[in-house]
């Protein structure tokens, strides 16, 4: 049923776009305006004549692809933050990152008042190491201006083979003049799953991406540390999605289906009641129902937010840190025909198992805990959050911004991890938050 929807609304797409492109076959327009709405028609018909008047009287002759890639990329874009239209080359690309590898920077970035926003670096690579920092805005990229470029121009411009060097010029908060950095790229093997033995008695697993290799290193990791601590001395697992922006909703319904034996983990709904769809978990608990704790933050979005939300309204895990960032939109990919490139279209919003809505309002923790920042960097520890973003969806309720995103680097300096360790081993108790599975929410 998916996929004939999909197929669908990539036809509907390239009969706009030919409507969009034929522009002089006004009379059939006009005439069938009066059955589909005049306004509608009208406007495109004002297209076409502005298209056809740039191409004849602009001051140089133009590229008429470039005109109607832009004219897509103008309409998609008025959407919300997150619907776009990639051309073939930037449809490529993004096939190779979800894939974990490519050449490039390492760091996952979003567009934010025209500029270029960093939602956070990815773990041991370039950027992560030349020190770029959640809530960055780059404004130049080699001396470049970002405003007016689309995200996947700026992306593009971004990557490149690895030991070739760029320069970002960034905004950071808290700093009175931009800055430059100079960055040499490499082949980004994103490993996204880590994962080592705590005090002997506790597995820590930190999940940086959903990738299509995120689940397997899971399982790897699972079965790793229950080889080096018995069964009997297993306090439980600590997983840590703090700065961890995202990526393939299938890997974030494997991900909390390794810990669940069964239950919903996360339904989509659209705008027709009949495009609800609901994902449950399939694998069994790995884990053997071990207790759980799971350290969020500002910089936790999407797949994130969708592993947490299920993992907390199932009572299968304890929520540590802070709110996490709100971005409850899925983006269905459509593709749109050989060297057309695809759309990535917002279809519909994300909700946990207890029906709450994560857009605009993001997973409040069961134990909230603050960092202590350093002083060069206090004012920009904060994320501000989807409901931040100029033209996000709005919530279903009280819409919140605004949540800490910062992660000591030196473990001993980690509150919320130490948090999680003191609760596994019943240091801490919080009354009212199980560490045990129970299954309280419906199939």
């Amino acid at each position: 049923m998916r996929k004939n929807w999909l197929f669908v609304m990539g036809s509907l797409t390239g009969v706009g776009l030919t409507l969009l492109v034929t522009g002089p076959q006004s009379s059939h327009l006009i005439a069938r305006a009066t059955a589909a709405g005049a306004d509608t028609y009208s406007q495109l018909n004002l297209f076409g004549e502005v298209f056809e008047r740039v191409k004849a009287d602009y001051v140089e002759k133009p590229d008429d692809s470039k005109l109607i890639e832009g004219a897509i990329n103008g309409m998609v874009t008025s959407l919300d933050p997150h619907s776009r239209y990639m051309n073939d080359k930037a449809w490529r690309e993004m096939q190779e990152t979800t894939s974990g590898e490519f050449g490039g920077l390492g760091i996952e970035v979003t567009m934010e008042d025209g500029l270029v926003k960093v939602v956070a670096p990815i773990d041991d690579t370039p950027a992560a190491k030349a020190g770029i920092m959640s809530g960055d805005l780059i404004t130049q990229i080699d001396g470049e201006a970002v405003q007016g470029l689309t995200l996947e121009q700026a992306v593009n411009k971004m990557k490149g083979a690895a030991d070739t060097k760029t320069k970002l010029t960034i905004v950071r908060k808290g700093k009175d003049q931009p800055f430059d950095v100079s960055i040499t790229r490499e082949i980004i093997r994103v490993k996204p799953v880590r994962y080592h033995t705590e005090g002997g008695d506790i597995g820590y697993i930190r999940i940086t991406s959903f990738n299509e290799q995120t689940t397997d290193g899971l399982h790897k990791a699972i079965s790793d540390i229950e080889k080096q601590i018995p069964q009997e001395k297993l306090a439980g697992f600590v997983v840590d999605l703090r700065n961890n922006p995202g990526g393939l909703l299938d890997q974030a319904v494997s991900v909390s289906g390794s810990f669940l034996p069964r239950g919903e983990v996360v339904s989509t709904r659209g705008r027709n009641p009949e495009e609800t769809q609901r994902f449950t978990a399939r694998g069994g608990d790995l884990t053997k129902g071990k207790p759980m704790v799971v350290l969020i933050n500002g910089g936790s979005a999407s797949a994130s937010e969708i592993v947490a939300g299920a993992l907390h309204d199932h009572k299968r895990a304890t929520l540590v840190g802070t709110r996490s960032f709100g971005k409850g939109s899925v983006q269905t990919i459509i593709p749109l025909g050989a060297g057309n490139g695809a759309l990535a279209l917002t279809t519909a919003r994300y909700f946990t198992p207890s029906g709450h809505s994560i857009q605009a309002q993001g997973i409040t923790p069961d134990i909230e805990i603050l960092q202590d920042v350093p002083d060069d960097l206090k004012g920009r520890a904060d994320t501000k959050g989807e409901a931040s973003m100029r033209g996000h969806l709005s919530a279903e309720g009280k819409e919140q911004t605004g949540s800490q995103s910062y992660v000591p680097p030196d473990e001993k300096d980690d509150k919320a991890l130490h948090a999680a360790y003191n609760i596994l081993r019943g240091t801490t108790v919080n009354a009212g938050v199980p560490l045990a599975p129970k299954q309280t929410v419906p199939n």
